[in-house]
């Protein structure tokens, strides 16, 4: 993906422009409150725009190559909308460091989430904080790198 393309795709805040723009000045590294958090730039398409969105995502990255990424949306009663759009639209980009990774989102289901969810909770106490807070299941996706 070109530059001139990563930077046509939507971001929705000023907050995350800023954590777009210095991912991507430092080689997937962010400051401030995030440092040392494993980001990602999640691109997605609108589920009914159809309309390319970029929102930077904590994730952790697997042995395996895929990733983890959490809808917590910091505990808040709605998704957030990239988990509307990657239901919609599963297969997508992702930015992790400097690549541009074509993947496939798969929403975590039973068992399977139930053992990356006490992963998950384990190397990020706040998420269970986060579930708490909420009625709603918070959602997991598992990224896995696709041919392009």
């Amino acid at each position: 993906m070109s530059e001139s393309a990563r930077d046509e795709a939507v971001v929705a805040s000023p907050f995350n422009r800023r954590i777009v723009d210095e991912f991507r000045a430092n080689g997937g590294r962010v400051g401030g409150a995030l440092a040392g958090t494993p980001m990602i730039l999640v691109h997605h398409f609108g589920a009914r725009t159809g309309i390319e969105r970029v929102t930077p995502v904590a994730c952790t990255p697997q042995d395996d190559g895929r990733y983890v990424v959490i809808g917590s949306n910091g505990g808040a009663p709605a998704h957030p909308h990239w988990v509307h759009n990657l239901r919609a639209h599963p297969s997508t980009t992702v930015e992790f460091g400097t690549e541009t990774i074509p993947v496939l989102a798969e929403e975590l289901a039973g068992a399977e989430r139930a053992e990356v969810w006490a992963q998950q909770v384990a190397r990020y106490p706040q998420v269970a904080d986060f579930q708490a807070s909420t009625a709603r299941e918070i959602p997991l996706f598992m990224l896995t790198p696709r041919e392009g």
